[in-house]
């Protein structure tokens, strides 16, 4: 779990620099989508797996819980970057709302297995 954490941790450093530089070379052209991208890995990724490490026991997870939660996270993170691209070259695309349900259905997937998962193990 502490190393998923920390994963998520560099994903989100990443995210941030990604943005800084680029909303730096954009000719003083903003958007809110590039600026927080690191938002998803930080508050998705680090905050759940550092408490998770912390408060839960590790055989609770399931690998398809995890990889559906981490492709969310990662649906909603490039889905940001694209967002947040496409608004500073001041277009619009009509399927980048793709990434934003593709990313919360595979996070909720990943959840919704994972508590079931929970839920299995604590009953038998």
């Amino acid at each position: 779990m502490a190393k998923t954490g920390f994963a998520y941790l560099l994903a989100a450093l990443f995210c941030a620099l990604f943005g800084f530089v680029y909303e730096r070379f954009s000719h003083e052209v903003y958007s809110g989508f590039m600026i927080y991208a690191f938002v998803f890995p930080l508050a998705g990724g680090v905050l759940p797996f550092y408490g998770m490490a912390l408060f839960c026991p590790r055989r609770l997870l399931g690998r398809v819980s995890v990889n559906l939660y981490n492709a969310g996270i990662a649906a909603l993170t490039v889905g940001s970057i694209f967002q947040g691209v496409l608004e500073i070259y001041g277009t619009t695309n009509s399927l980048i709302c793709v990434y934003w349900v593709v990313g919360t259905g595979f996070v909720l997937a990943g959840i919704i297995l994972y508590l079931f998962r929970c839920f299995f193990r604590k009953s038998h």
